[in-house]
């Protein structure tokens, strides 16, 4: 188990977090920007300083006595600018953290990259990159694993790649995920809970389906998105909307046109007793 209560004041918020997350678990920290979501995760791991508990099992990393030092605390970090050395080769990247050769090449199978292993960073795309960083980050074998937006970067068909991986590792490895990412679909693939936060505080906590859920039953689609521009074409008006990576066009009223501004997030929703599904 590992029990967090923290706290911490800032100019502009304050961040007051209690948790407790079963040792397995695969969590989404989730909000807006500036909600508290990467402040957490660096507490957390000790990179930042807080008032409050963190415990792991019997362990003590955080109370008014007790502060324990980052590498100290068996925690793998993920994060979406690689940080590999550069001059390093992919299995001296692994093996810097641990002499643990049979380990990195076991890692290296798992993330497809076993013929890689002598290739410096920049001779890699950025999906292998983040492959590496992947697999060096489970060679301490951490109880805690940290992903802050990893795959942002990254195509879609290697989102899902990596993903899989992800997912492999921390079953594999029965370590404890926290996952910062702003993409509805990966957090519903891969976690079993959800946070959000909005201005430091829980304001959500559930599974993905309770929390990412919009709407109830199959009643309608409900998705969120940008209003880009408002078009009129003859008699009718069209809104053209940014939902997730892909452009819409929702033809609209004269009131309605009238009422929305560019640059507005807009809710677009449909009745769904019929739906379409294309492959």
């Amino acid at each position: 188990m590992i029990e967090i209560d923290i706290e911490k004041k800032f100019p502009q918020i304050e961040l007051r977090v209690k948790l407790d997350v079963e040792n397995g678990s695969f969590v989404a920290v989730s909000g807006n920007s500036g909600s508290g979501k990467t402040t957490l995760l660096r507490i957390l791991s000790g990179l930042e300083e807080a008032r409050g508990v963190i415990r792991v099992d019997e362990d003590t990393w955080l109370d008014n006595k007790t502060y324990k030092a980052p590498q100290l605390r068996e925690i793998g970090f993920v994060f979406q600018d690689y940080a590999l050395f550069p001059n390093m080769t992919v299995e001296e990247n692994l093996l810097y953290v641990k002499k643990d050769k049979s380990l990195a090449k076991e890692l290296l199978e798992i993330v497809e990259l076993s013929e890689f292993k002598d290739r410096y960073p920049q001779n890699l795309s950025g999906g292998q990159k983040q492959r590496v960083a992947l697999a060096r980050a489970m060679m301490s074998r951490p109880k805690i694993l940290i992903l802050d937006e990893p795959l942002s970067a990254l195509d879609s068909s290697m989102r899902k790649k990596l993903q899989d991986e992800i997912l492999i590792l921390h079953k594999k490895f029965n370590t404890t995920s926290f996952l910062v990412s702003h993409d509805v679909s990966e957090i519903y693939r891969m976690c079993d809970r959800v946070v959000v936060l909005d201005s430091g505080k829980i304001i959500k906590d559930g599974t993905p389906k309770e929390v990412l859920l919009k709407t109830s039953g199959s009643q309608k689609f409900s998705f969120e998105g940008e209003l880009l521009e408002v078009v009129k074409a003859d008699v009718i008006y069209v809104a053209i909307i940014a939902i997730a990576r892909q452009i819409v066009e929702i033809v609209i009223s004269k009131d309605e046109a009238e009422k929305l501004q560019v640059g507005q997030k807009v809710r677009v929703g449909t009745k769904a007793f019929a739906p379409e599904i294309f492959v």
